[in-house]
């Protein structure tokens, strides 16, 4: 009887060190963290998405690729927020975000409501999800209780090293993905966020004009280069936006991944999804909406997306909560 019930505390014992174990690893957020302490949050939130939203669509893709920048440069830890001269907002990567005066105005209203409490992170993560909704996206429910970190450089190592790249090969991007706990399903999930949103033609253009001694890239659609090239002229202007799922770019959908198939992809790293055989399946599932084989990209995408914001998430008495999200608090 005694060896029973000793056996049953080394167990509970057990669990308990395990889930300690699992909280220190940074999954120690949870949905609702601010039920109590701060119950209109998450709706305060959502309510200054949607009104900047009705100004400016395009801060949608702007503050989910805000969230997918600072979760991937130590953590969701609203470090890409953080002014200054050597900033991570500063890095190549990061210069054509946009969305931070949503974020700004969010934590403005939080702080006359519950000062002190909600994190500029939390914020993020919520504004993101909320993007996702106002683009006819599905919700998901975002864990919450992130605290702001207090470092913010845009040193090479931290930015470029970290932070997938428009020309990486498969092989980096799962390397990159793989550093942060996620993998080849999350990869082509979180990817599909270019369903929304542009890019400018000189992240592109070089694929269109002597890429190869014959001309364009090889993987391109040769009736969509004439169409890209009448868009984005040579040597003409650089900073022209041009959707990165075209004719679907105010929508998130699965057509991103049908101009995959279609040799239609913008990016380079984005049309390489559709040369990896592995990868591919992935696309193709997302294509395959009623087959046994069949993935829904909204689920999926809520389901990556929650894994990405648990990324070395700094939590309990880690970091704090920034007054004013650009800036570290000073005591």
């Amino acid at each position: 009887h005694n060896i029973t019930v000793n056996k049953i505390i080394i167990f509970l014992f057990t669990l308990l060190l395990a889930i300690a174990a699992s909280s220190v690893r940074g999954h120690s957020t949870r949905v609702g963290f601010y039920s109590s302490t701060c119950p209109r949050a998450e709706s305060i939130v959502k309510s200054t998405v949607k009104s900047h939203f009705k100004l400016d669509p395009t801060i949608a893709p702007g503050l989910l690729r805000m969230h997918f920048h600072d979760c991937f440069v130590r953590g969701c830890d609203a470090s890409i927020l953080i002014d200054g001269p050597n900033a991570e907002k500063t890095a190549p990567a990061s210069q054509f975000l946009k969305g931070y005066k949503v974020i700004d105005d969010a934590k403005f209203q939080l702080e006359c409501e519950c000062p002190g409490v909600v994190s500029c992170a939390d914020i993020l993560a919520l504004a993101a999800r909320d993007s996702v909704v106002l683009t006819k996206g599905t919700s998901w429910a975002v864990p919450t209780g992130r605290r702001d970190g207090t470092v913010s450089v845009s040193k090479a190592s931290d930015t470029d090293g970290n932070m997938p790249g428009f020309q990486d090969t498969v092989d980096v991007l799962k390397q990159k993905f793989a550093a942060k706990g996620l993998n080849t399903r999350d990869l082509v999930t979180l990817v599909g966020a270019h369903t929304i949103g542009t890019t400018a033609c000189e992240v592109f253009s070089y694929r269109l004009y002597n890429f190869t001694s014959t001309g364009a890239d090889p993987s391109i659609n040769p009736a969509f280069v004439s169409h890209l090239q009448a868009l984005c002229p040579q040597n003409r202007d650089g900073s022209r936006q041009i959707a990165l799922d075209t004719g679907s770019a105010d929508r998130f959908d699965t057509s991103f991944f049908a101009k995959l198939r279609e040799g239609k992809g913008i990016l380079e790293s984005d049309q390489r999804l559709w040369t990896d055989v592995l990868i591919k399946t992935f696309v193709q599932r997302f294509l395959e909406v009623r087959g046994s084989l069949g993935l829904s990209f909204n689920v999926e995408f809520g389901k990556s997306v929650v894994k990405m914001s648990n990324i070395e998430v700094k939590t309990g008495t880690m970091g704090e909560i920034r007054k004013v999200c650009s800036k570290v608090n000073e005591y």
